[in-house]
């Protein structure tokens, strides 16, 4: 506390005002595979949309049910953790973008200076087609070499715009002294025609044009009309290697472009739109529409492909779909760019690269280098070989498979692995859930078991498929599987009993809250599904719910539909946590009291800090009192359970007890006969 010493007027202000949090207790994981999307890490789903953004559309392909289940139980909640697993050997997709020089003339070099009025015509072809419906016409007004060589720089343009050329001066840089023209388009399949003449109606030629020969160096020999053709980087050999390769940012065959039976394109590409000056549009379509837009260029002033699509800098948002490198000598490459545009490809990557202007003779370190125009389809993504249970389980020191769920910051409250019923995977999720105390896991028998004591067998770890009992109130059975439509394959299909389980769960936590039995009329009713795989009576049901077993039947009432009729965890014992509706309930008192009463560790275990507990505890089980998921509740946080043995080992206890509110879940009516005489 502040001691005062001199007179005056002090405030003080201290926060008392200490209340429980909140928790959401609707926070789904779900573990599986897909065709696209990060892999190995818990990511952040709140649509339906940015499901398929992110790990793509769900298909029968695919292992398991991870993605179809997330579909449904999106429709309840908009917060969900998908984890991809990753298949041994999965590949990302790729595309090479080539790199090229672009045509360009010389005009009024030191050599061959041309001071008089000069008059050019201009067209620029790619792959044969004018870009120009009439050639472009420009006339340079006489003066000194170095004065008409800005001449056409300022005329002509400094930046390639719609007109596809620009004039450029530079007599430091690259030792190029005049006026030069470049194409605005670079390749092998772009040519630029110039003719240049000494009279307004262009009928005189004059001989004062210069092209750039095959080093990259303009031309002796002076003409008045040139055709000049552009260069694509070629790979002759190792040392001539260059180019950018796209990759997706992740493994998978969802990245790969190609067509769907109905016509339209799926999978993504890296297309190359000519823009103004020495930049590129890197334009990333993902099932034939544009999704991203990136300016590239390979000079400083500009940003290479790593620049902008892997960091997002240079104003650019960074890409979610890939990744770019430049590469060199068959290796990626950390290179500096060029100082202009003009300058000589060597001065990328210091060595000499060869291009190919479409002659066959290489072009040595060609000038005016762009990328390409065009668009390149990626291919060559895989999936890896999906190995359940290897890939699915994962490994608890790298935090992967189901092991990525194993995060307190997550707030996962439920999680499933649908589709998937190998015990190793399922007891593996269970085990988690135990073990973190953090969330209930949801399961299911196979699909094609027939009968409901195959069901009973399978739960109780006495079939060829499990061999070892579900023993956990973290965890809850659900069966029989259940016919639903699938939008994406336009047929019914049959769907783990799980992906409803924990879609009603949430549901429950929408209309009511956690500690609702997430079963019955009100909250269980499935208005999805069709059918279920085997049709269970109130004697199928009285075995699955009693006598030790803990399957929870999903069944198909004739008038009332098709509803989950049970709510037992997978606890064997007879105790309230036998119950789903306990076990949800005790998860978000858990992690409410670790969220709200972190604040007292390293404060003075006394009275005082004691009294603080309670004033924080008390709210959070009366509040959940009053929405009826206790009947009673006392906290005690005193010298009877901090005793000075307790508080010697630097340690505060805290005992709570509580009445949770049992599920009616047997309504009885007592019917009774009375005679005639009887009154009431």
């Amino acid at each position: 506390m502040a001691n005062f010493v001199s007179p005056g007027v002090y405030v003080i202000e201290k926060d008392n005002s200490d209340y429980p949090v909140s928790i959401n207790p609707s926070v789904v994981g779900v573990v599986g595979f897909a065709n696209q999307g990060p892999v190995n890490t818990a990511t952040l789903i709140t649509s339906q949309e940015r499901l398929f953004q992110q790990f793509g559309n769900p298909t029968e392909a695919i292992t398991g049910q991870g993605l179809e289940g997330c579909v449904e139980i999106l429709e309840t909640t908009n917060a969900l953790y998908y984890v991809r697993a990753a298949g041994t050997g999965s590949l990302d997709a790729s595309a090479v973008i080539p790199i090229g020089g672009c045509p360009a003339f010389q005009v009024s070099s030191n050599q061959y200076g041309v001071t008089a009025d000069l008059y050019l015509k201009v067209q620029v072809a790619v792959g044969g087609v004018d870009k120009f419906v009439a050639p472009k016409s420009f006339a340079i007004p006489a003066g000194t070499s170095t004065d008409q060589a800005r001449a056409i720089q300022k005329i002509v343009g400094g930046a390639l715009d719609g007109a596809s050329v620009a004039a450029y001066y530079d007599d430091t840089a690259t030792g190029l002294s005049g006026g030069y023209v470049a194409a605005g388009y670079a390749g092998s399949s772009v040519v630029l025609t110039v003719s240049s003449y000494s009279n307004a109606g262009y009928s005189t030629p004059l001989s004062a044009l210069q092209k750039f020969d095959k080093a990259g160096s303009y031309d002796v020999n002076v003409s008045s009309t040139i055709s000049v053709t552009g260069c694509t980087i070629v790979n002759t050999g190792v040392d001539d290697s260059l180019w950018y390769s796209v990759q997706s940012l992740y493994p998978g065959i969802g990245y790969n472009e190609g067509a769907k039976s109905d016509g339209t394109t799926s999978g993504y590409s890296a297309e190359v739109i000519q823009t103004g000056g020495y930049n590129n549009n890197l334009n990333i379509n993902k099932d034939g529409a544009a999704a991203e837009s990136f300016r590239l260029a390979l000079v400083a002033s500009g940003a290479f492909a790593e620049d902008v699509i892997n960091t997002g800098s240079v104003d650019n948002l960074k890409s979610d779909y890939i990744k770019g490198y430049f590469v060199y000598e068959g290796a990626d490459a950390s290179v500096t760019s060029l100082p202009t545009f003009q300058t000589q490809l060597s001065a990328l990557v210091g060595s000499p690269l060869k291009g190919d202007a479409g002659d066959g003779v290489g072009v040595a370190a060609p000038r005016f280098c762009k990328l390409i125009t065009g668009s390149k389809a990626l291919a060559g993504g895989y999936n890896g070989s999906e190995t359940v249970p290897d890939d699915i389980v994962g490994n608890s020191i790298n935090k992967t498979g189901i092991y990525a769920l194993d995060n307190d910051t997550l707030n996962i409250s439920m999680a499933i692995i649908p589709g998937i019923t190998d015990q190793n995977v399922q007891n593996t999720l269970v085990n988690l859930g135990e073990t973190s105390q953090n969330f209930l896991a949801a399961v299911s028998p196979p699909q094609g078991l027939t009968t409901v004591q195959q069901a009973i067998d399978w739960t109780n770890g006495q079939s060829d498929e499990r061999t070892a009992a579900i023993v956990s109130n973290y965890a809850a059975v659900y069966w029989p599987w259940v016919k639903t439509f699938d939008g994406m394959a336009s047929r019914d299909r049959w769907y783990d009993p799980a992906i409803f389980a924990i879609r009603q769960m949430a549901y429950t936590d929408d209309v009511g809250d956690p500690w609702f039995a997430p079963a019955g009329v009100v909250r269980g009713r499935l208005t999805k599904p069709t059918d279920v795989e085997v049709s269970v009576n109130q004697g199928d049901r009285d075995s699955m719910y009693s006598g030790g077993n803990v399957v929870n039947p999903i069944v198909k009432f004739p008038q009332q539909g098709i509803m989950i009729f049970g709510q037992r965890t997978a606890q064997r014992n007879p105790t309230a946590l036998d119950r789903i509706n306990v076990r949800r309930m005790l998860i978000v008192i858990r992690k409410s009291l670790l969220s709200s009463t972190r604040r007292f560790v390293f404060e003075p275990n006394d009275a005082t800090t004691w009294e603080k507990v309670v004033n924080v505890v008390n709210p959070l089980l009366d509040d959940i009192r009053r929405r009826r998921g206790i009947t009673d509740y006392k906290v005690v946080c005193d010298e009877t359970v901090n005793t000075p043995v307790r508080v010697d080992r630097n340690e505060l206890w805290c005992k709570v007890l509580i009445k949770p509110t049992k599920a009616a879940e047997i309504v009885i009516f007592e019917l009774n006969l009375t005679s005639q005489s009887a009154t009431f």
